[in-house]
């Protein structure tokens, strides 16, 4: 199974992005024993549409086109659940065994997600309720990508 992390906008060069490469290539490595083949990273260039509806929309179907047609869509989203690290390690571990082809968490631009995406999203989840920078959103969600991963190997990283 594939996970994908897929955002709207490029990452810019700085720790962050440092960051949010080693967790992933961390993920690789912990995932490989538990089916997930590979965890890669999209990135889609940001609508320069004039209205807020119509750059949500356009964002919504790049990403929607970019993801495969068998994936299980997971919005990251400021209405979304809030997921305790063990929750989120359950539903990857769930939809990973449901067959999916693959999971996709999907970030989208500064306006949020548009609605074909939210409609077609099979779970919502929030970072919290605080507001995060996308560079930073990208690096949480890669480190809880990998502590999911850790949790469902056994491995010491995540303490209870």
């Amino acid at each position: 199974m594939k996970l994908i992390l897929a955002a709207v906008g490029r990452q810019k060069a700085g720790p962050e992005t440092e960051l949010l490469e080693r967790y992933l290539d961390r993920a690789r490595k912990a995932g490989r024993s538990l089916g997930f083949t590979s965890i890669e990273m999209i990135e889609l260039v940001e609508s320069r549409a004039k209205s807020t509806s119509e750059r949500k929309d356009q964002e919504a179907e790049q990403l929607l086109k970019a993801l495969p047609s068998n994936s299980f869509i997971i919005a990251l989203d400021e209405h979304g659940k809030n997921l305790s690290s063990p929750d989120f390690a359950r539903l990857l571990d769930r939809e990973r065994s449901a067959g999916h082809g693959s999971i996709a968490l999907v970030i989208g631009g500064p306006d949020g997600h548009g609605k074909a995406l939210l409609q077609t999203a099979r779970s919502k989840l929030a970072l919290g309720s605080m507001t995060w920078p996308h560079q930073i959103a990208r690096m949480l969600i890669a480190e809880q990508i990998y502590r999911a991963m850790t949790i469902l190997t056994g491995h010491p990283y995540h303490r209870t």
